[in-house]
């Protein structure tokens, strides 16, 4: 007899059959002529009816919640059941019997986040996950579609990619080193050989922001390639997001709607996004009342009012050279403004930033004395210019404020399994 997923019995291809069916005990209600499982597996959920006369009765009374099982019957059509279709128990055979489930309704947020490998077999979890899965499925379809070769960083690092004060430093063999806060670096000394490169890959940042989109540990895609120019690098990068958000929507449909995210702003993801300037993104944001000064840094509230202007994915771009990394490449025409770019959603902010590199070595070491960063600490870096430079550009798209984003989540530490935040590292 064949073990059915549950999904595949949802979608009506064992209607009437005899089937197995493996998985964990979701809810329990009984009555004095029968008790009603509701069984889980990874795809799904369906209600199972034990009928006293049945064998199977004493262990169906005994069953607890999360206690694993084997179940044989066969599979009825219903439109009372959630799904549509229920199984006729004839067999139940407990796996593991589960001690006292301690997640129940009333249980807070707190709680919640305390047992999260508990809380991770949710249904609404499970459902998150699946997303998380697919949407990195259509990351990587994507990049391989447009020739990037995907390679593998290193964790620990010897010097900052962003700024100092973000960096988590460890002892190294008595060496200080640190937990990577991006793979740009390294992607640009594969340029050379592979021209268009990317990663997907933990970023580690000591941000002590306390928000629904902070993450210290967070998944970072990141793509780098050579001969390339700031059309180019919004272009790639808006043909990504729009590619994710449609395939997301065709592929994933159930789950989304199951979650109860709205779809439809998925659907509407197409290119070209609109672009606005730094100096563009002050002017609006100041005729909406904000205290901002040209040369400043957004914060969390400037970003979301200009998403909620163009309710759906935008990028700002030309901004102040003081507000961004040493690595960034001057306008020519105006040194005082980089060639930068973020991508902005709403409720978010800032998913994404990206730019041209500094190609030119001398630029590139003027702005490092600038920065009084230590010049021996990017030798290596520095090498790239001296060998053989290249016009080239590349982002970083957070994983988890994409999500966030996509399936309307309240908080982004829903959108990793085990979130690590200022405060929780546990489990």
């Amino acid at each position: 007899m064949p073990i059915a997923a549950i999904q595949d019995i949802l979608d009506g291809k064992y209607a009437g059959k005899p089937v197995s069916v493996r998985g964990w005990i979701y809810r329990k209600r009984e009555s004095k002529k029968t008790i009603f499982l509701v069984v889980r597996d990874a795809s799904g959920i369906i209600q199972c009816t034990v009928k006293t006369d049945n064998p199977s009765w004493t262990q169906a009374e005994k069953i607890t919640i999360e206690s694993s099982v084997m179940i044989t019957g066969t599979v009825k059509q219903d439109k009372r059941a959630s799904g549509g279709y229920e199984i006729t128990v004839e067999k139940l055979s407990i796996i593991g019997l589960a001690e006292t489930f301690p997640i129940t309704q009333d249980k807070s947020e707190e709680f919640l986040r305390d047992v999260r490998h508990l809380w991770l077999r949710s249904r609404r979890m499970s459902l998150i996950m699946r997303v998380r899965s697919e949407v990195l499925r259509f990351t990587h379809e994507f990049f391989r579609k447009e020739g990037f070769i995907e390679v593998s960083p290193p964790m620990f690092i010897s010097s900052a990619c962003e700024g100092g004060s973000t960096l988590f430093g460890l002892k190294y063999f008595g060496k200080d080193l640190y937990l990577t806060q991006s793979a740009q670096l390294y992607l640009e000394a594969l340029i050379y050989s592979l021209e268009k490169v990317y990663c997907v890959a933990p970023s580690f940042r000591a941000e002590k922001s306390r928000t629904i989109r902070h993450l210290t540990e967070y998944w970072h895609i990141e793509p780098e390639w050579a001969f390339a120019d700031m059309d180019d690098l919004m272009r790639v990068e808006e043909d990504l997001l729009s590619y994710i958000c449609q395939k997301t929507a065709e592929d994933c449909k159930r789950e989304i709607e199951s979650l109860g995210a709205d779809i439809s702003k998925l659907k509407v993801v197409n290119t070209p996004f609109p672009r606005i300037t730094y100096t563009e993104a002050i002017e609006k944001l100041t005729a909406k009342g904000f205290k901002i000064k040209w040369g400043e840094d957004f914060g969390y509230d400037d970003e979301k009012a200009l998403a909620e202007e163009f309710g759906k994915p935008f990028f700002v771009y030309a901004y102040p050279r003081q507000i961004k990394a040493f690595y960034c490449k001057t306008h020519r025409d105006n040194p005082d403004l980089v060639m930068s770019t973020d991508m902005l959603v709403p409720r978010i902010g800032e998913i994404s930033t990206g730019g041209a590199r500094e190609d030119d070595k001398e630029e590139l070491l003027r702005r490092i004395r600038e920065l009084d960063l230590r010049e021996e600490d990017y030798k290596w870096y520095i090498d790239l210019r001296r060998y053989g430079t290249v016009p080239h550009v590349g982002f970083g798209l957070g994983l988890e404020r994409l999500l966030t984003w996509m399936l309307d989540l309240e908080n982004i530490i829903d959108a990793i399994p085990f979130p690590r935040t200022t405060r929780r590292f546990y489990p």
